[in-house]
């Protein structure tokens, strides 16, 4: 594939997967011409890459992850790494789920302050 073609199918830049291609998280070869093609897998990778990157962990940790991933072998050190990002995003959630119940009852207040405004 292309690379047009990967940012598309992707839903990223081109800028993006120069990026992953320079930090080693995406590998393209290069025709007669210069150009780049990924392989098929291309498009599965950038969308891990992401996922990765929105649990927050830093490119250096997904470079070393990467490998984990086709070998099923982790070393302690990332998996320690791993367990304290998904604590991390299990702290974020709790605090989400906290924030939407206090926005459920000013949104419930409101309505019902509408209801009893209306009904005057």
């Amino acid at each position: 594939m292309r690379i047009g073609e990967v940012a598309a199918a992707a839903g990223v830049s081109v800028r993006a997967l120069r990026y992953y291609e320079e930090q080693g998280l995406l590998e393209a070869e290069r025709t007669p011409s210069g150009q780049r093609r990924y392989a098929e897998d291309a498009v599965g990778r950038v969308h891990f890459v992401q996922q990765l990157y929105a649990a927050g962990l830093t490119s250096k940790d997904v470079l070393e992850l990467l490998p984990c991933v086709h070998t099923g072998v982790a070393t302690p050190a990332m998996l320690a790494r791993l367990v304290e990002q998904r604590d991390g995003i299990d702290r974020q959630l709790a605090e989400l789920a906290q924030a939407r119940e206090r926005l459920d009852e000013i949104i419930r207040i409101g309505q019902e302050h509408a209801s009893v405004a209306a009904a005057s």
